[in-house]
């Protein structure tokens, strides 16, 4: 469901975008949001289910202290928290498709170019080959798949990197939109190797009846990665692919003939692919952290006190 609304709200920003401007796309996601919000309030039924810890009516002091209690448990968990933090640097690359992508093509590619076709390889790549890598893979254990996703992930940002010097302009069409394109794709296929069996893995390390609450808290890994992509993506787009804006009048002039392919693009651009190197180094970390934490737990398997504690 996921990648489904992934890849329809891609396909249609563009041409909200290109038609009635970029402002639309937020009141566009807003107004779906809540009719989505409509639907539950008038649709929804969920079936009752009696917690016996729980009282009839909760005080906002007593649902903080269970918050804080349930985040307290998870943390415990030694294992747990150790791969949320390391798979938190496969979505930091992962995220970059949102933080440093687009920016990065307008500025080296031109207005013409289009993000959100590019992003929307992700989702393609998730939608026809999750089910068949985690077939083929079911027999691996959590942790290989795991690995194998670290592994990926930081060639998709190597690919970016790379591709576009390797290829040069000989190609029909643009060399970064290739790169763009070959390594969103090794980002998807990474992701089919991941998400599955990472929450096998998260669910394995909860005591019994508590595994939809490891569950949600596993997703932390998203919460670390994003408030740490983005904030280096501001810097690093800063340092190596400058806001236009920002450049001297003569470069801006440069910049804008290069766009439109005519001569090269100005001197504050020719790093611009350092980028994507920042990132490789997060998921090269990534992996070796993961190497380094199947190498202290051994087979990664929960321990048997936690089951039954």
């Amino acid at each position: 469901m996921v990648n489904i609304g992934s890849f329809f709200g891609k396909g249609v920003a563009e041409p909200i975008r290109k038609t009635v401007g970029l402002g639309m796309i937020p009141l566009l996601s807003a107004a779906v949001t809540f009719v989505g919000l409509l639907c539950v309030v008038l649709l929804y039924r969920p079936t009752e289910i009696r917690d016996p810890d729980s009282e009839q009516s909760v005080s906002l002091s007593h649902a903080a202290r269970k918050l804080f209690a349930d985040l307290t448990q998870v943390f415990r968990s030694g294992r747990l928290l150790a791969v949320v933090l390391i798979t938190a640097g496969f979505w930091i690359i992962q995220s970059q498709m949102y933080s440093s992508m687009p920016k990065y093509v307008f500025r080296v590619v031109g207005e013409h170019a289009s993000p959100e076709r590019y992003a929307n390889v992700n989702p393609i790549t998730v939608m026809l080959a999750v089910v068949p890598i985690t077939w083929l893979c079911k027999k691996l254990s959590p942790l290989t798949s795991i690995a194998i996703a670290l592994g990926m992930i930081p060639l998709s940002a190597l690919t970016i990197a790379l591709l576009p010097g390797l290829v040069g302009s000989s190609l029909p069409i643009h060399p970064v939109t290739l790169a763009m394109v070959l390594g969103i794709a090794i980002q998807g296929l990474s992701e089919c190797f991941l998400s599955p069996r990472y929450l096998e893995y998260a669910s394995h390390q909860a005591p019994k009846g508590k595994e939809a609450l490891y569950l949600g808290y596993s997703n932390l890994n998203m919460f670390f990665s994003w408030m740490i992509g983005s904030i280096m993506s501001g810097y690093l787009l800063d340092a190596f692919c400058p806001d236009p804006k920002k450049l001297s009048v003569a470069d801006r002039a440069i910049h804008e003939l290069a766009l439109r392919g005519q001569g090269s693009l100005p001197a504050a651009y020719a790093h611009a692919h350092y980028l994507w190197f920042a990132f490789f180094g997060i998921g090269v970390v990534a992996f070796l952290a993961l190497m380094l934490f199947a190498l202290l737990t051994r087979d990664g398997k929960p321990a048997q006190s936690s089951r039954n504690s």
